[in-house]
């Protein structure tokens, strides 16, 4: 390791650290709060790219985007205050999703602090619950230390955002510092004893399922839980916008938890007598608001691997809890081998076809036919096409009547986040620039980071966005409509021509009013060799896949009379 004892600026430690740790790319918006910083990445331009973003939201989303995609940290820095606001959406996120993240934040200088200086605020106050760690620099000749202990706390244990506040004085001081070497992943393994206890509750169970999700998967988690899957016949379910954890092409695929579960798919669930999830944490959306799974003591035998020791025992009083990450644990499982012939095979057999039976597209209101644009994607698109969305009911679309076939395909906030589709998938196409990728936003997430295009045309990411336009914030709308039935209120939306504001960026863009002038609208998207978006007009009455509008009306008026 070669021990640096030249004199360097804060800023010029802090980006050495940087390279050190292997960082190839950062988002954000600049600021005066942390000029240093900006001033010694214009010389590491050939390691770092830095990537100007047009909002500090859309910025932290980027970020949470690329270390979902990667596995790495994803890299954010904004200014203080107002910058720091902004960008809290993508760490709520990050924390919610076990998601590696690292947001640095420009300070104000040390002798102003406590003074409520211009755009102070106490980082650790702020972040305190929503991080995984936050920390302040006060001394430059600590930075490559605590950047090591941020870089490891975001990607160790549970994965997950770390805050680093830089007062802006401490990145212009001169000090002479040794770097560390880069961070090292430290994978935990289940013990002896709980792999044949494990073992032991399969060989009584009758009705097992598999639950996967959470943070912390790489490609190599994904074969090993395909081999135990395959050598147990177990049917896998995916947790809340996970479903790429596992081929939804595979006959043990059962669906996914979350918005658009299947109700046999619910029932499987109700029903299983051995749960084993692996790396969710079993929360509100995947287990229907708690209802699928009895809290403190399931009725179903619990078997909950996760890599955060205090997510065990937090909700669910697990049969056998494993404190072991994913690649650690399914590592293991691959090696694992049935002493006796599953009894089970129906029961997989049963859940995979209940699973295709909820791909069939019911007929909705209107021209546009979102099941059979749907249809038509799920045929178009290759393997390693990525998917984007953020948060309404329009996303259901893309978890209930897509297929994901490979890893990282779907990128999606399990907080239920708005406005994260436009930016995670400019982070993901300047990522994977050969891989096609298509963002889904309804037209109220849309236009929550719709200013993102710039970045998009900026750094000649070819993204297709597709806009789900029908005048309202529709899963609001939804709820009002099933609690107070016809009172409207605060949820109608006036847009505007999203194809000619897509125009007015430099994308392509098309209008969609009519299913069948989606397919030559994508097609003209994919060969136009710039960003492109297609605004699809849908009717309002197609609030959901189920239900239109007025049926939501009218059953909410006949349950309450």
């Amino acid at each position: 390791m070669k021990h640096e004892t030249a004199k360097r600026s804060g800023g010029q430690v802090l980006v050495d650290a940087l390279r050190i740790h292997g960082v190839d790319r950062a988002f954000g918006v600049p600021g005066e709060s942390y000029l240093a910083v900006l001033d010694a990445l214009h010389d590491a331009s050939d390691d770092i790219e830095f990537v100007i973003c047009r909002q500090e939201g859309g910025a932290a989303y980027m970020a949470e985007a690329y270390g979902k995609l990667t596995g790495k940290p994803g890299i954010c820095f904004v200014t203080r205050g107002p910058g720091a606001t902004n960008a809290s959406v993508g760490v709520h996120t990050a924390f919610q999703d076990s998601t590696p993240m690292i947001l640095f934040i420009g300070q104000v200088a040390r002798d102003q602090m406590e003074r409520e200086a211009f755009q102070e605020i106490d980082y650790r106050r702020m972040f305190g619950q929503m991080a995984k760690w936050v920390v302040e620099i006060q001394d430059a000749a600590r930075i490559p230390e605590l950047i090591s202990q941020a870089f490891h706390r975001a990607v160790n244990g549970r994965p997950g955002p770390v805050v680093v506040a830089l007062p802006e004085d401490m990145l212009t001081d001169m000090v002479s510092v040794a770097d560390t070497p880069a961070y090292k992943r430290v994978e935990a393994y289940a013990g002896t004893a709980q792999l044949e206890a494990l073992q032991r509750l399969l060989g009584s169970a009758r009705r097992p399922l598999i639950v996967a999700g959470g943070g912390g998967w790489t490609q190599q988690a994904v074969t090993d839980l395909r081999r135990f899957s395959e050598a147990y016949d177990l049917p896998v379910a995916a947790s809340f916008r996970c479903q790429d954890m596992f081929d939804n092409h595979h006959p043990n695929y059962a669906g996914d938890l979350g918005l658009a579960t299947g109700p046999k798919l619910i029932e499987h669930v109700k029903t299983c007598d051995l749960l084993i999830c692996i790396g969710a944490r079993l929360g509100e959306m995947t287990t229907g608001a708690y209802a699928l799974v009895d809290i403190p003591v399931p009725q179903q035998t619990l078997v909950h691997i996760h890599p955060g020791a205090d997510e065990l025992g937090r909700v669910y009083h697990a049969t056998l809890p494993i404190n072991a990450s994913v690649v650690g644990f399914l590592s293991q499982a691959a090696e694992l081998a049935p002493t006796t012939t599953p009894l089970w095979r129906d029961w997989t057999q049963t859940a995979h076809a209940d699973y295709l039976d909820n791909l069939r597209h019911p007929h909705i209101p209107g021209p546009v036919q979102m099941g059979e644009i749907m249809e038509w994607l799920r045929s178009h698109l290759k393997p390693d096409a990525i998917l984007t969305t953020g948060a309404g009911n329009y996303s259901a679309w893309a978890h209930r009547f897509y297929r994901y076939r490979t890893y990282r395909t779907q990128l999606g906030p399990t907080n239920g986040s708005m406005g994260y589709g436009v930016p995670a998938a400019i982070a993901a196409k300047i990522t994977e620039p050969t891989r096609t990728v298509v963002a889904f936003a309804g037209d109220g997430c849309f236009l929550m980071n719709g200013q993102e295009l710039a970045t998009a045309m900026q750094y000649h990411a070819h993204v297709i966005f597709l806009v789900i336009n029908n005048g309202m914030y529709g899963t609001i709308r939804m709820h009002q409509e099933r609690n107070y039935p016809g009172r409207v209120s605060g949820t109608r939306l006036t847009n505007p021509d999203f194809a000619d504001l897509a125009r007015s960026f430099g994308l392509h863009g098309e209008t969609v009013q009519k299913t069948e002038e989606f397919y030559s609208a994508f097609e003209r998207c994919e060969a136009a060799g710039k960003p492109s978006l297609i605004e699809i007009r849908i009717d309002p009455e197609a609030l959901t896949p189920k239900m239109s509008l007025s049926q939501i009306r009218q059953h909410a008026v006949a349950v309450g009379k």
